[in-house]
């Protein structure tokens, strides 16, 4: 009698189980514990886990020991006459698959000094120090410049000019030398000059002494002159070479990104470079050129009133006895 009821609870049991199991996922690798040197015959080891006795139900009929066995859930208390599944977990220490190493970072060929003009002066290549130079004169003629401007606009005397004039106008031509003396005015020193060789070549005098003042005005504009061309130039080299170093590389595939893309900033940055130079150079010498075109219109216009005055006063003079006779 208890052998029946026990095998039908046994059958209710398995068809319950069938009826709840899913299709598992396949399990993962068994993990190898065993040690690597098996002891000697005869003797356990002690790091195998102890195989559970199979439990007998009340009755003496045995489970079979095929029979699924259905895990409680967590934390339940496990049924009474039910087998408790182990599961082994891997021991503490042991060797697990290593991880890939990271990636090392491609070294830069250039240094990186976190500067950031320094860094792209290095990236643009050896065509930088030309370009280098050529940036230095330009900013040092165009400093010269705006100081020499800056002064001959200080230094201009309109008031003494027309003193001068006037004295020619009524004939006291000692008096307008007087002047025009010792003055830093451009078109004083001209006029200056005039009137102390009008004796001599009063029109040659004038144009002597015009073309000193405008030689000074327009002084380093002929440096300014080739920075403009010359700089555009060296930055279009910059990117010939540049570009030489970039296909020089593709036929090693390792390098070719790196190479590739290194040689194009080095092509980009020089022809920057350039062009900002020129840009920078173009500006100051259209307006210093402009500002010596304004001195020379003003030394033309003075030496000719000075030549019609002075020639006025002249035939005053020679006119003069006889209008008195």
């Amino acid at each position: 009698m208890k052998t029946s009821f026990t095998l039908c609870l046994t059958f209710i049991a398995l068809a319950a189980t069938f009826a709840q199991q899913r299709p598992a996922a396949p399990p993962p690798p068994a993990v190898s514990t065993a040690p690597a040197n098996p002891p000697p015959a005869g003797q356990t080891n002690p790091a195998a886990p102890a195989q559970p006795a199979a439990q007998i139900p009340p009755g003496g009929v045995a489970t079979s020991p095929a029979a699924p066995q259905v895990a409680p859930p967590p934390g339940a208390p496990a049924a009474p006459g039910s087998s408790v599944t182990a599961t082994l977990s891997p021991a503490v220490g042991a060797s697990a698959s290593p991880a890939p190493a990271a990636s090392a970072a491609p070294a830069t060929s250039t240094p990186v000094t976190g500067n950031f003009l320094i860094d792209n002066f290095r990236k643009g290549g050896p065509i930088m120090w030309p370009i280098l130079i050529v940036s230095i004169i330009a900013l040092t003629v165009v400093i010269e410049r705006c100081f020499w401007w800056t002064g001959r606009w200080f230094r201009r005397d309109p008031k003494r000019i027309e003193k001068v004039f006037t004295a020619i106008e009524v004939g006291d031509v000692a008096e307008a030398s007087r002047l025009s003396r010792d003055s830093h005015d451009p078109v004083l020193r001209m006029m200056w000059n005039g009137l102390n060789h009008q004796h001599a070549s009063l029109q040659g005098a004038l144009q002597v002494a015009a073309g000193i003042e405008i030689k000074r005005a327009g002084r380093f504009l002929v440096v300014m002159d080739t920075l403009v061309t010359l700089a555009p130039l060296l930055g279009l080299l910059g990117t010939i070479t540049g570009l030489i170093r970039s296909f020089s590389f593709l036929g090693n595939e390792e390098l070719a990104v790196t190479a590739v893309t290194g040689g194009i900033a080095e092509a980009l940055i020089a022809t920057a470079c350039g062009l900002g130079i020129a840009i920078f150079s173009l500006i100051p010498f259209n307006f210093f050129t402009s500002r010596v075109s304004n001195l020379e219109f003003e030394l033309q216009t003075a030496a000719t009133n000075l030549e019609v005055m002075l020639e006025s006063t002249a035939k005053a003079k020679r006119e003069a006895p006889v209008g008195a006779k």
